[in-house]
């Protein structure tokens, strides 16, 4: 892609905003990035049959604050990697993937 992101900034604590080469600039809700995760367990968690609703969750006790980034690193020069505050970091974003996800930024 020769499209890329030329600034990355937290516009408040759950939604980050892209500026990419193109002068599109897109806001990606904290929750959207971290529910479409593309990592192997996620993608097998959301194709899982559901559970049955009388089973209680378990959730930790990071996964009951709000969810934050707290780090994005590029991973060469056609991905981000995403730490969530929840703890989970294994999802590798291609640039396509980010393009396609979000929505174009009211403000800018």
């Amino acid at each position: 892609m020769s499209i890329h992101p030329e600034k990355l900034q937290l516009v408040e604590p759950s939604c980050l905003r892209i500026t990419w080469s193109d002068g599109q600039i897109r806001d990606y809700p904290v929750r959207e990035l971290r529910d479409r995760c593309p990592c192997a367990t996620c993608r097998e968690e959301r194709n899982a049959p559901p559970a049955s609703p009388l089973q209680l969750p378990i959730i930790s006790a990071a996964e009951t604050q709000p969810l934050r980034i707290t780090a994005m690193k590029p991973v060469g020069n056609y991905a981000y990697s995403i730490d969530f505050s929840d703890g989970h970091n294994t999802g590798i974003y291609t640039l396509d993937s980010l393009r396609e996800l979000g929505h174009e930024a009211t403000e800018r």
